[in-house]
């Protein structure tokens, strides 16, 4: 997967040469490219925000530059592309549009700044995304989040290819508890059934401890959950153990 980054912060996208992400980009898993898009802007001051037509507060991105260091990129024959523009107002991200966007060859993030961008930039985005009802500063954090949920889908990342299917929301519910060693630590035990063996049991402890988990804290994510038959059965004796 190659991952293209528009942004005028090139600098704040060095921590993703750190950890997994470090060592995906080592083993050719992943190719990440900033791209400082003032580098493309066509007047001499370099700027790449004006005030809006119409009037009003603040200032918007302009499209010249933020679409001409687009043009620029390598690759734009590549059938499985995503440009995603970084936008309080687009829809949500979570764990699902994460594993869509590693289906992807290329990614392609936009990172704003000032009040927001002319409506133009829009034109080569395929998707609008938040990662949050709330403002920041600039699109660059909110890109390395989604850059990081994502890679945990490409294979090879994670060392356990597994791991990113068993996360928290994968599944529309929240992950079961875990522990290592030692077994016993100032009075708190380790589940006797993690220590059992019987991969059944613990199959079926999982399961229940991560519909409990879901319910007492999120239960918001069971309201489209499709419940298997099993799960159905759980979270009656979850109520009746907790009513």
């Amino acid at each position: 997967m190659k991952i293209d980054i528009l942004t005028i912060f090139p600098k704040m996208f060095n921590t993703l040469n750190e950890s997994l992400i470090g060592k995906a980009q080592e083993k050719k898993l992943v190719e990440i490219n900033t791209v400082d898009f003032r580098d493309y802007t066509d007047n001499k001051h370099n700027t790449v925000d004006d005030s809006p037509y119409g009037g009003g507060a603040g200032m918007l991105l302009q499209a010249q530059p933020i679409l001409d260091a687009f043009d620029a990129l390598e690759n734009k024959d590549i059938k499985k592309r995503r440009v995603i523009l970084l936008d309080p107002a687009g829809k949500k991200f979570d764990q699902k549009m994460a594993q869509d966007f590693a289906e992807s060859d290329n990614l392609v993030f936009i990172c704003g700044h000032y009040e927001g961008y002319d409506e133009r930039v829009k034109s080569v985005v395929t998707d609008e995304v938040s990662i949050g009802d709330y403002v920041v500063t600039g699109g660059e954090l909110a890109a390395m989040i989604m850059i990081d949920a994502t890679l945990r889908f490409v294979p090879g990342v994670l060392g356990n290819n597994v791991s990113a299917y068993d996360d928290s929301f994968s599944n529309d519910l929240l992950e079961f508890p875990q522990y290592t060693r030692p077994a016993e630590y100032k009075g708190m035990k380790v589940p006797e059934v993690l220590m059992s063996g019987n991969h059944e049991l613990i199959r079926k402890w999982r399961l229940k401890e991560s519909l409990k988990k879901t319910f007492l804290k999120r239960p918001d994510l069971l309201e489209n959950h499709q419940f298997s038959d099993e799960e159905l059965v759980m979270l009656k004796e979850i109520k009746q153990e907790l009513f």
